[in-house]
């Protein structure tokens, strides 16, 4: 049987949860060099004036960049966006690592899995989710440089991350009558909600 998530449907304008660890459990990331060398891809595949850009193809919402894995949250324009991404991104930075390390062989647990977002509250939880991975790390979580919760509070900008389509829900959840109303900033539906992360996206999070 398939492992979940590993069959993917690929739709137009789908928001997907795009994740994958090292084979074994093995680190990915051993260094600061390493995981800056990963983002650089990403900004380098996202960038709309580089000539290997996706940037109309895939925007990027959310991510984090743990020791042995790492979580992406991200909507594909084209059906074949994130097919593209995934490729070249798991491709150079495999590259990069074998030759740092002087070492062979297939670096990831296999193929990317990627779970079609497909509810508001899945949508919500899993940008909270991704941003609050860093607690198992450190407690200095909020300022964790490998995860893109700081351009949510507004401390960094990167013009490759668009928070929008989650920021604008709470600028107008005054007006609505959904259960997370009283959570009037996304900092707060963050660090403030009671509940676990793992057990609102249930069986949805790293296999």
């Amino acid at each position: 049987m398939p492992s979940r998530n590993s069959l993917k449907l690929y739709l137009e304008n789908g928001y997907y949860h795009v994740y994958n660890r090292g084979a074994g459990k093995s680190e990915i990331f051993l260094d600061d060099q390493d995981f800056r060398v990963f983002l650089h891809y990403l900004e380098k595949y996202l960038d709309p004036s580089s000539e290997h850009t996706l940037a109309k193809e895939i925007k990027l919402l959310a991510y984090c960049l743990m020791p042995n894995h790492f979580h992406l949250f991200i909507q594909q324009a084209s059906k074949d966006g994130l097919i593209k991404l995934m490729r070249r991104l798991g491709t150079s930075y495999s590259m990069y690592f074998n030759n740092r390390y002087e070492r062979s062989g297939t670096l990831f647990q296999g193929v990317y899995k990627a779970a079609i977002v497909e509810s508001e509250a899945y949508f919500l939880h899993l940008s909270r989710y991704i941003h609050l991975n860093p607690t198992e790390l450190t407690e200095d979580w909020k300022r964790y440089p490998y995860s893109s919760y700081r351009v949510y509070l507004g401390d960094i900008k990167f013009y490759w991350i668009d928070p929008a389509p989650i920021l604008e829900f709470f600028k107008t959840a005054r007006s609505s009558n959904n259960t997370l109303t009283k959570y009037f900033s996304y900092q707060s539906f963050v660090e403030d909600y009671p509940t676990n992360p793992k057990e609102d996206l249930e069986a949805l999070t790293i296999d």
